[in-house]
């Protein structure tokens, strides 16, 4: 009997330690898990930070904190637009490049938006050069090159290219288109 019990105390002691080696891993493993759980919040911090920084999100902020502030005279002159001088051109109606027999005509009036007043003079000199350029350009078109927004403003950038190319001194801003019919 005296060796039932022992043997009994033995088991009970068996299950003790292995109850505190269970206690030890969870509380291992707890461990691990709460360091896990911290690197990702401070990662999704840094993340989101870094996102905001880079966006331009976080520049109001910190312009507030810092004190910093724009200057006045650049304020003054985002207020007070510059004065807009418009050069319009004569009507251009060209055969666009269409590849079969049939033939595809572009009518398109644009006015020029120039820089300063000085500059209608010149535009007004090299008119010819501005028109035949315009017209070399225009003949080669598809009407697949004119449709959608995209294709208005790659015409657009062409034909300010050049125009500014022509009137080499003078500074025109943007061609700007009053009428296009492709027909």
């Amino acid at each position: 009997m005296a060796d039932e019990e022992k043997a009994e105390d033995r088991e009970e002691g068996d299950e003790d330690l292995e109850g505190e080696e269970g206690e030890g891993e969870a509380k291992e493993g707890g461990k691990k898990n709460l360091l896990i759980v911290i690197a990702v919040v401070l990662l999704l911090a840094v993340g989101g930070f870094a996102a905001a920084y880079f966006t331009g999100l976080l520049q109001p902020v910190l312009e507030m904190f810092l004190g910093q502030h724009e200057d006045e005279p650049s304020q003054q002159a985002m207020k007070t637009p510059q004065k807009a001088v418009f050069f319009p051109l004569e009507e251009l109606i060209v055969n666009i490049n269409t590849g079969g027999r049939k033939s595809t005509f572009l009518k398109i009036r644009v006015s020029l938006e120039l820089a300063n007043q000085e500059d209608i003079a010149r535009i007004q000199s090299v008119m010819p050069r501005v028109m035949d350029s315009f017209q070399v350009y225009l003949r080669e078109l598809r009407i697949e090159d004119l449709k959608g927004s995209a294709g208005m403003y790659r015409l657009r950038e062409e034909l300010l290219a050049r125009v500014n190319a022509a009137a080499a001194p003078a500074k025109v801003r943007d061609v700007l288109f009053k009428e296009m019919l492709v027909q």
